[in-house]
């Protein structure tokens, strides 16, 4: 079905849901695993979405929300994205997400933000695909020429987003030596929410953490690790975080829901890698799967509390 085809709704239909949402658009590393989207998630205030990173499949995958009734989640509707790094597969959704939402209908060029480099890609991404605009624009295509494009903004950490929804800060975490990369603390109306990236065990991530409602943090299996040759070892070691680390963390930080992604497993299950982590961390935690929608939902007191578990959208 034609996106001009489908339902005229953004969002109109969302009244049974909370005002602010997390939804996993998808869970995948970089092994291309058929049923899981790559890494991509979206926060959603007032049903304005702002998605975080742009990994193998993010369109589709948002679609899929959308179908199921996230009606914010239509292509068109995503205007702004937070880049966590430069891994590709974190970025080789990237062309997606310029492209397919402006030939949906997107009425402005989407704005992302995002560590060095993303300018210089950005540059090579319009470059390679200028036959693509010239022939939409020029041709026969009934397109609106306002929404095509992207506007990159290199980031540093602290406060790089801010509008009347949401607040966004970056904070440095350690994904490697050679670049930077980046995790977001969303303060949302009802609550915050942090999104750690890829990275090993990192003190900004502590200090921006503390007390948050949602904590979505990438993962690997400490007794998968054990079986990995040692110079594989040695990478992950240093660029990922442990099921015992994120415990020690989530033990420190005491986030009202701690959520599993970017599940390294090696051989183990999600149920043995909940309880390895759960050995050392008492609070709730739950692993991510594609499509995962969470609620932050005020109290009585109006304050922020009630977190619900996730629904799980028809895939």
């Amino acid at each position: 079905m034609a996106d001009d085809e489908k339902p005229d709704i953004d969002g109109s239909n969302n009244g049974s849901r909370s005002r602010t949402r997390l939804v996993i658009i998808g869970t995948g590393i970089p092994y291309p695993d058929p049923l899981l989207s790559g890494p991509a998630a979206a926060i959603i205030v007032d049903d304005t979405p702002y998605l975080v990173d742009f990994g193998p499949g993010v369109i589709r995958r948002t679609e899929a929300a959308y179908l199921s009734g996230e009606y914010s989640l239509r292509s068109r509707n995503l205007k702004t994205a937070f880049l966590s790094h430069m891994h590709s597969d974190h970025t080789i959704g990237y062309p997606d997400l310029i492209y397919t939402p402006w030939v949906m209908g997107r009425d402005e060029p989407v704005q992302v933000y995002g560590p060095k480099g993303l300018d210089n890609m950005t540059a090579h991404m319009l470059a390679a695909y200028d036959m693509d605009k010239t022939q939409r624009i020029c041709g026969l295509e009934a397109i609106n020429p306002d929404g095509f494009g992207v506007v990159s903004h290199e980031i540093e950490a602290g406060r790089i987003y801010q509008d009347e929804r949401i607040e966004v800060d970056a904070f440095l975490v350690d994904h490697g030596d050679t670049w930077e990369a980046f995790g977001f603390r969303f303060q949302t109306p009802d609550g915050v929410i942090v999104i750690s990236g890829d990275t090993r065990p990192a003190e900004g991530l502590i200090e921006a953490s503390k007390g948050c409602d949602i904590l979505l943090h990438e993962v690997y299996s400490a007794a998968g690790f054990r079986n990995r040759p040692q110079d594989w070892q040695r990478y992950h070691s240093h660029m990922h975080t442990s099921s015992e680390e994120l415990a020690e963390i989530a033990s420190e930080i005491q986030p009202g829901m701690l959520v599993l992604t970017h599940l390294l497993l090696w051989g183990r299950s999600e149920e043995e890698l909940l309880e390895e982590v759960s050995e050392g961390y008492a609070g709730d935690v739950v692993c991510a799967s594609d499509l995962d929608i969470f609620q932050l939902e005020k109290d009585g007191e109006g304050w922020y509390s009630n977190l619900l578990l996730p629904e799980r959208f028809q895939k």
